[in-house]
């Protein structure tokens, strides 16, 4: 199974934007636990289970890598992500 984070945008605003961010705590809720894809600006992913994700999209991850262009960089045990360098969240395959 892989899924991707909702957009937080919405043209009209109002209902559509109460309905992403229901989509997208539920999305959360899943991904809680379970390993996950989290892909920064600047290109750099980080690799690893999600633990905790606030309303800031701030992340909290263990037994986490990171990679740049595809190549494992380096192993961290818990990894702290701030949510404005956030690209996007990725759901995984239990392992």
């Amino acid at each position: 199974m892989s899924a991707v984070a909702p957009s937080t945008t919405s043209a009209s605003g109002g209902a559509a934007t109460s309905n992403n961010n229901n989509a997208q705590f539920n999305f959360f809720k899943m991904c809680i636990g379970r390993p996950v894809v989290v892909k920064l600006n600047n290109g750099v992913e980080y690799r690893g289970i999600l633990e905790v994700v606030d309303g800031n999209m701030n992340i909290v991850m263990e037994q986490t890598e990171e990679y740049l262009n595809g190549q494992l960089k380096t192993k961290y045990g818990d990894c702290f992500l701030r949510g404005n360098n956030v690209l996007y969240i990725s759901a995984q395959s239990k392992k």
